[in-house]
C-alpha cells in the first residue's frame, strides 16, 4: 500500500481508509453528502497527492509536448509562466491513454497524470521521450491538495497573506509559485478553488490550518459526486484508448490551428472526425424511478441507443443522473434499462451544475 504525506491528518480526522489503486485514501470522514454540501456552498478539501507530477526539462521540452499531447502547449507561451493547459494524451488510433494538465514553468513544463494510469503514463511518455532532448522527473517529493468551493480562495488567503493579493487576481487555469508553494486554479468539481502543491514535509501543517479555518475534509465520495455533476470525466470509465476525444466530449482539447504540427493520434482523429456518425458524450437525468449506475443500456422503440458510463445520485440537485456515450442521432428522451425495468430518462448537454447553479431547465 503506497501512503501520501497527509495520510496521519485522515486518521486523525477520521477518515475512512480505503485501498484506492493501492493508495490508502479516505472515502469519507463520516457523511459523504455532508462534504458534497460544504464544496457547494463554503470549502472542502481532497488529498491529491496519489496523482504523478512530472518536471521535464531540456531543450526539446516544447516540441517534445508539441507531438505528445492533442492541444497545443505553444499557446502557454502567449499568457506566460504559470498558465495551464488541459489535454489528452492519445495513442496513434487517437484513443484516449489519459487527460492531463500541463502547467509552463520557469525551467520547462510540469505536467499533472492520473494516478490509475500511472505505470501506462510513464511508459508510453518515456518511450516517446526517447527521440527528444529531454529529462523527466517525477516529483514524489510533492505533496498535492486540492481546496474547493465558492470561499477555498479566501480561506487559503487567510493562512497564506503573504500570496492573497496575488489569489485574488489569479484567473482561471494559472497558477503562481511562492516559497515552494504552488497555487494552480484548478480542480475537478466544477467549483472555484485552487489545487496546491508543496513540499511534502509541508503537508501536515498546510491541512491542520486549514481545518483550522473551517476548510472541510473530503473523501474519494465525495470527488465522484462532484465531478459527474459537474460533467467530468473520470478515466476508464467515461474515457479510454478504445475511445476517441470525439466520443467523450474531448474534442475541444485537440488543437489542429497549425497545419503543420504532427501529433499522436492526429491522423486518426482526422480521420475520425470526418465521420457523420460518431458517438457523443450526453448527460442523462432520470424521470422514472431507481438510481442510474455504469454499465446500464439506453433503448429508444426497443433500439440500443447507447450506455451509462457514470451514474450517481446527486446531492445538489436531489435528483439520479448520469453521463451516457450514445449514438450521435440520440434526441432528447430515451429509456434506461434498470434490472429488467425500461424508466424514462431526459438527454441533456453537460453539466448538470457548475459554481453551485443548476446547468439545464
Amino acid at each position: 500500500m503506497n501512503y501520501t504525506p497527509f495520510y496521519p491528518c485522515h486518521t486523525e480526522c477520521g477518515g475512512k481508509i480505503v485501498d484506492f489503486g493501492g493508495w490508502a485514501l479516505p472515502v469519507n470522514y463520516g457523511s459523504q453528502i455532508k462534504e458534497h454540501e460544504a464544496v457547494r456552498t463554503d470549502a472542502g478539501m481532497f488529498d491529491v497527492s496519489h496523482m504523478l507530477i512530472t518536471d521535464i526539462h531540456g531543450v526539446d521540452a516544447k516540441a517534445f509536448l508539441r507531438y505528445l499531447v492533442s492541444n497545443d502547449v505553444a499557446k502557454l507561451e502567449k499568457h506566460g509562466v504559470g498558465k495551464a493547459l488541459y489535454s489528452g494524451l492519445l495513442n496513434s488510433e487517437a484513443g484516449v491513454i489519459d487527460d492531463l494538465i500541463v502547467y509552463l514553468m520557469p525551467f520547462g513544463y510540469r505536467i499533472v497524470t492520473n494516478a490509475s494510469t500511472e505505470a501506462k503514463d510513464m511508459n508510453w511518455i518515456r518511450q516517446v521521450a526517447a527521440n527528444f532532448k529531454v529529462e523527466l522527473f517525477n516529483r514524489r517529493d510533492l505533496a498535492m491538495l486540492a481546496v474547493q468551493g465558492p470561499n477555498a480562495l479566501t480561506k487559503v488567503a487567510s493562512i497564506h497573506p503573504q500570496v492573497a493579493d496575488h489569489l485574488a487576481v489569479l484567473k482561471p487555469f494559472t497558477a503562481v509559485e511562492n516559497v515552494g508553494f504552488f497555487y494552480a486554479r484548478t480542480g475537478y468539481t466544477g467549483e472555484n478553488g485552487l489545487e496546491v502543491m508543496m513540499p511534502r514535509e509541508e503537508a501536515a501543517n498546510f491541512w491542520n490550518q486549514l481545518v483550522a479555518v473551517g476548510v472541510q475534509p473530503c473523501g474519494l465520495g465525495a470527488r465522484d459526486t462532484l465531478r459527474l455533476e459537474a460533467g467530468m470525466n473520470l478515466y476508464g470509465h467515461d474515457m479510454d484508448e478504445s475511445i476517441t476525444p470525439l466520443a467523450c466530449n474531448m474534442d475541444w482539447v485537440v488543437d489542429l490551428s497549425d497545419e503543420n504540427r504532427d501529433f499522436i493520434g492526429k491522423k486518426a482523429y482526422q480521420l475520425a472526425k470526418l465521420s457523420s456518425e460518431s458517438d457523443k458524450q450526453v448527460g442523462v437525468i432520470l424521470e422514472g424511478k431507481g438510481v442510474l449506475r455504469e454499465g446500464q443500456k439506453l433503448f429508444v422503440d426497443g433500439a440500443e441507443y447507447g450506455t451509462i458510463t457514470s451514474g450517481t445520485f446527486s446531492p445538489t440537485l436531489k435528483i439520479s443522473i448520469a453521463i451516457a456515450r450514445v449514438r450521435h442521432d440520440l434526441g432528447e428522451s430515451a429509456k434506461v434499462d434498470i434490472r429488467g425495468n425500461l424508466e424514462p430518462v431526459r438527454i441533456i448537454k453537460l453539466p448538470f451544475v457548475r459554481n453551485g447553479k443548476k446547468m439545464f431547465e
